[in-house]
C-alpha cells in the first residue's frame, strides 16, 4: 500500500497508482486540448505558454530491477497554484484550466483557495490571469476573466455559479483542428481589443 502526504500533513494511503490514475484523469481532456493548442502556439511563435509542474517530493522508491523503479510514496511539497504560465504579447498570463459534466452549474469547490490568492497576485502586478472553463453537456468552453469570476465567488452564497452567469461573462473558445482550442484569440478579444 502506498502513501500520499498533503501539505497539511495528513497522510492518504491509496495504491499510489490508482490515486495517480485518479487525479491524473480529472479534466484530462480539456488538459490534453490545451497541452496541443499550447504546442501549436508555441510552434509557430505566437506565445510561449507552458504547463507547470506539479511540486512532489518523492520519499520512497522500489527498485525491483534496474529498469522498472516505482513510487512507492511521495507527497505534495506545496499546493499547486494554476496549470499554465507564459509569455504573449510582452504580458504575462496565468491561467486555470476546469472542465465539468454538469449542465446547469459550475461548482465553487473546484477553484481553491490558494488558485484564487495566486490569480489576484496576478492581477496586482500587472499579468493577464484568467479561467478556461469547459462545460462538457453543452460541448463549450469558455475563457473567462479571473477577477470577474472570484468576485461572483466571493459575493455569491452559493456553492456554485450557474451556466447562464458564464453565458452572459464568459467568452466562447472557438475549436478546431490548428489550434485545438483557439484560446489567444479569445485572449485578444478581452485583453487586446485595441490591438485589432
Amino acid at each position: 500500500m502506498s502513501t500520499i502526504k498533503y501539505p497539511s500533513a495528513i497522510a492518504h494511503s491509496n495504491q499510489m497508482t490508482n490515486v495517480m490514475d485518479h487525479h491524473s484523469k480529472r479534466g484530462m481532456f480539456l488538459e490534453n486540448d490545451v497541452n496541443e493548442s499550447n504546442s501549436y502556439y508555441r510552434e509557430c511563435k505566437r506565445a510561449l505558454i507552458y504547463k507547470k509542474p506539479t511540486p512532489v517530493q518523492v520519499v520512497r522508491v522500489d527498485y525491483p530491477s534496474r529498469n522498472k523503479a516505482k513510487i512507492v510514496e511521495a507527497y505534495y511539497r506545496t499546493p499547486s497554484t494554476t496549470d499554465y504560465n507564459g509569455v504573449y504579447k510582452g504580458k504575462y498570463i496565468d491561467f486555470e484550466a476546469k472542465e465539468t459534466k454538469n449542465k446547469v452549474q459550475f461548482p465553487i469547490s473546484m477553484i481553491h483557495s490558494h488558485q484564487i490568492e495566486h490569480l489576484k497576485n496576478v492581477h496586482y502586478h500587472g499579468g493577464i490571469g484568467f479561467f478556461i472553463i469547459r462545460f462538457n453537456a453543452h460541448d463549450k468552453t469558455y475563457l473567462v476573466d479571473a477577477q470577474e469570476l472570484i468576485s461572483k465567488i466571493e459575493t455569491t452564497s452559493k456553492s456554485f455559479i450557474p451556466y447562464s452567469w458564464f453565458e452572459e461573462n464568459g467568452i466562447v473558445i472557438k475549436e478546431g483542428l490548428y489550434p485545438r482550442l483557439s484560446y489567444l484569440d479569445a485572449v485578444d478579444a478581452k485583453y487586446f481589443k485595441e490591438d485589432k
